[in-house]
């Protein structure tokens, strides 16, 4: 049942990355510039959600992504160092909102938000079509 999770704002995580080639705009074609791509510092955001909540879900469950909101405020070249952390904010029934910031040393790379869902992992994966 969902409401046997240990689920509760104020869980987090961190992850610190180096910034490689294949993080770059350039590479996952998202623009022409070597620099940390938006879509794969979504990833990591995302990412450090997933880590945040950990084994709290219990067995034969998961989350999936619902909603971002991103601003991407600087640009980081291959190279720099960038840590992601995420927080959970709120726990409403199967959703779970939680608040991420990126930082490049002492700069704000980016802020944003990501929502997730709970789901029955088996009920999930039966319902794709392909």
């Amino acid at each position: 049942m969902l409401t046997r999770m240990t689920l509760a704002p104020g869980m987090n995580a961190r992850l610190l990355i180096m910034v490689e080639r294949d993080d770059t705009a350039m590479k996952v074609g998202s623009g022409d510039v070597p620099v940390l791509a938006t879509p794969r510092l979504l990833a990591l955001a995302e990412r450090a959600t997933v880590q945040a909540i950990g084994d709290a879900l219990g067995p034969g469950r998961t989350s999936v992504g619902t909603k971002v909101t991103l601003e991407h405020l600087a640009a980081s070249p291959v190279g720099a160092h960038v840590e992601i952390s995420a927080e959970l904010t709120a726990v409403e029934g199967r959703r779970l909102s939680f608040v991420f910031t990126a930082r490049d040393r002492d700069s704000v790379v980016a802020t944003g938000t990501v929502e997730r869902v709970i789901v029955d992992r088996e009920r999930f994966l039966a319902g794709l079509t392909r």
